[in-house]
């Protein structure tokens, strides 16, 4: 297997883009990250998306986004694991380069979300979750994440302080980022007192609804030291899959795809949690990194809100997590979520995050996960 690097990053500014169709949004991203590269041509194209569908009513986006992007007739293809689709589309580029299908491959992400109401938009990622047995009985993704919450606070005695402290450190964070969407400190109060949505969490716990795209191009390592480019490598690739439902799991506390994706990154790159340099997770909602953390391996099962209350995962802690913001404050655009994850952990590591940078970092990982954790991805990549 070929090593694979990392040589152009692009993203835009996310929020509500209502100006803009998906076709312009990704491309953007994309050009962006080709000139970051300093190419103009392409082996082949790879976009997550999740529900382009049902928000916007376009499929085939494998022909649509290579013929905007000029890219015609590169072989395209567009793949989804819910809000995992971008981890998902970054594994298969990796895939591609590492085994020789492919020299340059474009990975992106994207998502147009607000061009629909709220009620349509809750029934599109409403998908991710299992129709027959969960959503058909009314719940949505704020009341299955608000289950896992009450179970850990009353499993752990997490606190709902330390919820929102996850919140605010992310904001922080977030603040230094301009292309996030909501690039704003909030305080543990304000949380506190944010409209409910499911108790316990409110709409300050809850990542918002995105327009969106990202985009990385991947190469061998030896092109990106030929190109005279910064090497990041992408050194291993874990996914699994648990119970979509939550009632079909042994512990909803407990996240078991992040644990075996992140078990089999951490064999391939022959790295422990404790070489882990800088982090984004999947924090949809408050909780998510809470129990994401855990299942990496990076905190004991049960203190990871003890964690973030005595600021380990803060940008100059022991453990600096989601230091763009997250997709609490920088957005979330379902199917861009997993490439812009890759897009930061990359800045990190060429130093190149500005007032954001995490001083040293050398080695990085990328968590991203589908639904309530029926799917999980990690990366880890690393500055040679």
């Amino acid at each position: 297997m070929r090593e694979v690097a990392v040589i152009g990053v692009g993203m835009n500014k996310w929020g509500e883009l209502w100006e803009k169709s998906l076709r312009h949004v990704f491309t953007e991203a994309a050009i962006l990250a080709l000139d970051d590269a300093g190419i103009d041509k392409i082996d082949s194209l790879i976009v997550g998306c999740m529900s382009s569908g049902l928000f916007i009513g376009q499929e085939h986006l494998s022909s649509l986004l290579a013929d905007y992007l000029g890219q015609v007739p590169v072989p395209a293809a567009r793949v989804e694991s819910a809000c995992a689709s971008g981890g998902l589309a970054l594994r298969m580029g990796f895939i591609e380069v590492a085994s020789g299908m492919s020299d340059v491959v474009l990975v992106g992400g994207v998502e147009k979300m607000t061009d629909v109401n709220g009620h349509e938009a809750t029934f599109a990622l409403g998908t991710a979750a299992d129709q027959e047995y969960e959503c058909y009985h009314g719940i949505t993704f704020p009341g299955l994440y608000a289950l896992i919450a009450r179970a850990h606070m009353e499993k752990y005695g997490t606190t709902r302080e330390q919820l929102a402290m996850v919140a605010v450190k992310n904001h922080d964070n977030g603040s230094l980022n301009p292309l996030a969407q909501y690039p704003f400190k909030v305080s543990v109060e304000a949380v506190l007192n944010s409209v409910m949505v499911a108790d316990p969490l409110r709409i300050l716990d809850c990542s918002p609804i995105t327009d969106g795209a990202a985009a990385l191009i991947l190469c061998p390592v030896e092109t990106a030291r030929k190109l005279k480019k910064p090497v990041v490598r992408i050194t291993a690739s874990g996914m699994a899959t648990d119970t979509i439902a939550l009632s079909s799991r042994r512990e909803i506390t407990w996240i078991e795809s992040t644990y075996q994706a992140a078990k089999r990154a951490y064999a391939m790159a022959g790295k422990k949690p404790e070489d882990i340099d800088v982090i984004e997770v999947h924090d949809c909602f408050t909780i998510a990194e809470i129990c994401v953390m855990e299942a990496l391996g990076l905190v004991e099962k049960g203190k990871g809100g003890k964690a973030v209350e005595d600021g380990l995962t803060s940008l100059h802690g022991k453990i600096p997590i989601n230091t763009s913001g997250g997709l609490k404050a920088k957005g979330h655009p379902v199917g861009a979520t997993g490439v812009a994850q890759a897009i930061e952990i990359v800045k990190q590591l060429r130093e190149e995050a500005g007032p954001r940078q995490v001083k040293g970092a050398r080695v990085g990982l990328t968590q991203n996960m589908g639904g309530s954790g029926g799917s999980s991805i990690v990366h880890i990549f690393e500055r040679s």
